[in-house]
């Protein structure tokens, strides 16, 4: 039988090389392909759906309104910064809000796209 001999190794520092490879994005992008129009197009409603998720103030016809989320992530109500509750909200898409509100005791759909709001910064 042979008799193994054991080698404890301390404190060893292992050292990686880097090549800086990390720091290139690749090939340049082009920005007026199909493909990164979508993406950008996609990025800019993501970002607006988020604003008014969020509760940012929105302009429409000259007034200012916000979305007020309802309790435990239900839906919430879009309020007037001035007069004060608008509609209720029934449903929150990509690009499309659709509430509802009764006028005279009728039902009034409401529905804003989130492309053509304008966002109070």
């Amino acid at each position: 039988m042979t008799k193994l001999n054991k080698v404890v190794l301390e404190n060893v520092v292992v050292e990686k090389k880097v090549d800086n490879r990390v720091n290139n994005t690749g090939r340049p992008v082009n920005k007026k392909s199909a493909r990164q129009i979508r993406l950008n197009k996609q990025a800019y409603y993501t970002n607006v759906n988020n604003k008014f998720v969020k509760g940012n103030q929105f302009k429409v016809n000259n007034e200012t309104y916000k979305y007020n989320a309802g309790e435990n992530g239900k839906l919430g109500c879009i309020v007037s910064t001035i007069t004060g509750h608008v509609c209720n909200v029934d449903y929150i898409g990509r690009t499309k809000v659709q509430g509802y509100t009764f006028v005279l005791g009728k039902q009034v759909k409401v529905e804003l796209n989130l492309k053509t709001l304008k966002f109070v910064s």
